[in-house]
């Protein structure tokens, strides 16, 4: 992902080794990562038990927030892909409880179809 990508909310797929570190006292017991994407610092992963928003805070990204949402809050979400001229494909997940959606933004090669059935997976 270019650095402009980044600063334009677009994410890209995160390196799985990375992760997989970063996440190794956030996961429990029987718990796996299964995909994840990033936007700039801010990374979203999906594991087989919920769904880690992962904010990192300030110049050097050493705080970071951990958000877990479990499958279960999601009631609906949704998949705008990029047409002809479109340049970015969207995601948004509404949450029980919050009338607003967590929204993310992908770059038009960026596998949001995927994501989707990830989602779908879970959720349904």
């Amino acid at each position: 992902m270019g650095f402009l990508d980044g600063l334009m909310g677009n994410a890209s797929e995160v390196d799985r080794e990375e992760i997989a570190k970063e996440l190794e006292e956030v996961l429990v017991d029987g718990e796996d990562f299964q995909s994840g994407y990033k936007v700039l610092r801010d990374s979203f992963i999906f594991t087989n038990k919920r769904l880690i928003l992962i904010d990192k805070q300030g110049m050097t990204g050493k705080k970071v927030e951990y958000h877990s949402i479990p499958y279960k809050s999601v009631t609906h979400f949704s998949v705008e892909t990029a047409g002809g001229f479109d340049l970015e494909s969207e995601l948004k997940i509404w949450l029980s409880g919050s009338s607003e959606p967590i929204g993310k933004t992908f770059k038009k090669d960026s596998p949001i179809q995927e994501v989707q059935r990830s989602l779908a997976e879970y959720v349904l």
